[in-house]
């Protein structure tokens, strides 16, 4: 299953900001038995692509599909997929969003470009994106997913930004792909302190409050 089926099939993925990893094996390991099977490492962890490598090469025990996210120049993409990285996220579209997304399609991996106009969608699209990550969803809220899918029909958008267990519903429902859990799951305290079970627990509520 690719990264956007088992999107489709999840409705969410976790995008993961900690100043440290403890261990990215087991940190996947941690979100899979919650139920959230696609993480997004960032490039504000430290030292991202050797955590990239470890949750890469153990993908196979854990069940994860690991991405690298906060891409900002074609480098940065480059040195993820060489880690391993399955997907790139931007947060937003800068000069090297080009080079992001040719270094993405090189690689045979999906691209979600950050956006929040419809301008900004518009482009995303037009440079490959596989789907369009809406960042800072909170802004605006699940109604604005509601007008995008006017102009955008069957355009695979993803709420990034204030995206809680309170409102992630009300996103899909608005016709959202998926939703990022961020701190609501994986809070930075917990993945420094090796806080699995905290991980777990947070991940399994987070996919009861998305469920039909």
């Amino acid at each position: 299953m690719n990264t956007l089926d088992l999107l489709r099939a999840d409705r969410v993925l976790t995008v993961v900001r900690a100043p440290e990893i403890s261990d990215a094996r087991d940190l996947c390991a941690a979100l899979v038995a919650g139920g959230i099977h696609v993480v997004e490492l960032t490039y504000t962890t430290p030292d991202l692509p050797r955590h990239l490598e470890r949750a890469a090469t153990t993908a196979a025990e854990t069940g994860a599909v690991v991405g690298a996210g906060t891409v900002q120049t074609g480098d940065q993409a480059t040195r993820a997929i060489d880690a391993g990285a399955q997907f790139l996220v931007t947060p937003g579209q800068g000069l090297e969003a080009a080079a992001i997304a040719e270094a993405a399609r090189a690689a045979g991996i999906p691209v979600v470009l950050g956006a929040f106009t419809p301008s900004e969608v518009m482009t995303a699209l037009a440079l490959g994106s596989s789907a369009v990550k809406i960042f800072p969803a909170h802004q605006l809220g699940p109604k604005y997913f509601k007008d995008l899918n006017g102009p955008f029909p069957g355009v695979p958008l993803i709420p990034s930004g204030g995206v809680n267990a309170g409102n992630a519903r009300d996103f899909i429902d608005a016709g959202a792909l998926a939703v990022s859990a961020g701190t609501d799951v994986v809070a930075p305290a917990d993945v420094a302190a090796a806080n699995w079970d905290a991980i777990t627990t947070k991940a399994k509520a987070f996919c009861a409050a998305i469920a039909p």
